[in-house]
């Protein structure tokens, strides 16, 4: 059984920084494209970062030079280390694994919980 559990979310000042982590288990981490997707009230859940099995990076244009996504295969451990925080980056922040996309956009077939990520202006 995949699982995928988020930590790090909070409340900050805009402009502040936080660093989310999210740890699997029950896949083969190293073998797993994983991502950070977000959900804000009333939008669609959207991609922020993706990182491949070989380090290739991904990321939503609203969140290029202000976010950085990384991992820890000896520890099955995705981060996103996000600076320079906005209010418009307050949403629900979920892991995912097996991240594919589609024409419709990306998706996954494995989710976190989400971590509340808000960010007051």
């Amino acid at each position: 059984q995949v699982q995928l559990v988020e930590s790090g979310g909070g409340l900050v000042q805009a402009g502040g920084s936080l660093r989310l982590s999210c740890a699997g288990s029950g896949i083969i981490f190293s073998s797993t494209g994983m991502g950070w997707y977000r959900q804000a009230p009333g939008k669609q859940r959207e991609l922020v970062a993706f990182i491949s099995v070989g380090g290739f990076t991904l990321y939503a244009d609203s969140v290029k030079g202000r976010f950085t996504i990384s991992r820890d295969n000896t520890k099955n451990t995705v981060y996103l280390q996000m600076y320079s925080l906005k209010a418009e980056d307050t949403a629900v922040y979920y892991c995912a694994a097996n991240c594919y996309l589609m024409p419709t956009g990306w998706g996954a077939t494995d989710w976190g919980q989400g971590t509340q990520v808000t960010v007051s202006s």
